[in-house]
């Protein structure tokens, strides 16, 4: 891998740009496992909150069915130059049992409410503890931007 930038950028400028793109990119790759049957990851529309990232997916969906076997899940935005990788525990909510502003920052974001659907949803909140970012080779040095939930710059 080679960067086509000869500049490194600084944690602090790391936080923030990955902070911008968190509030502004729509997809994001949902990686999972169940104990028994492996890996999962799919795509989902997200909304950041500034502190969590919120998704929806069917109830019964594997992604569901896996958060509620083993919570511990990888996110990534879909770049893979300008990579964006968190990680930590989702937790499920019954669409019906859905904090409001969560349910609210999906809605507001695609103008789509799963909680007047037909069907049974959740909602998946994953508050990150570790977060990566980094852009080409030369930002493999440093690329954690947050340890244990908290951003470093």
């Amino acid at each position: 891998m080679e960067s086509t930038e000869g500049v490194r950028r600084a944690t602090a400028e790391r936080v923030r740009d990955t902070r911008e793109r968190l509030a502004v990119e729509r997809d994001m790759w949902v990686a999972t496992a169940h104990p028994e049957h492996g890996p999962h990851q799919v795509p989902l529309w997200f909304a950041w909150d500034g502190r969590a990232v919120w998704m929806c997916t069917d109830a019964a969906s594997v992604t569901a069915r896996n958060v509620r076997a083993e919570p511990r899940v990888r996110l990534s935005l879909p770049d893979t130059y300008d990579v964006v990788l968190l990680q930590g525990e989702a937790e499920c909510f019954p669409d019906q049992e859905a904090p409001a502003d969560g349910a609210r920052a999906l809605a507001d974001t695609f103008g789509w409410d799963p909680r007047g659907e037909e069907g049974s949803f959740v909602y998946v909140r994953v508050v990150p503890r570790t977060v990566r970012a980094w852009r080409g080779e030369r930002e493999l040095r440093g690329r954690v931007v947050m340890r244990d939930g908290a951003w470093l710059a």
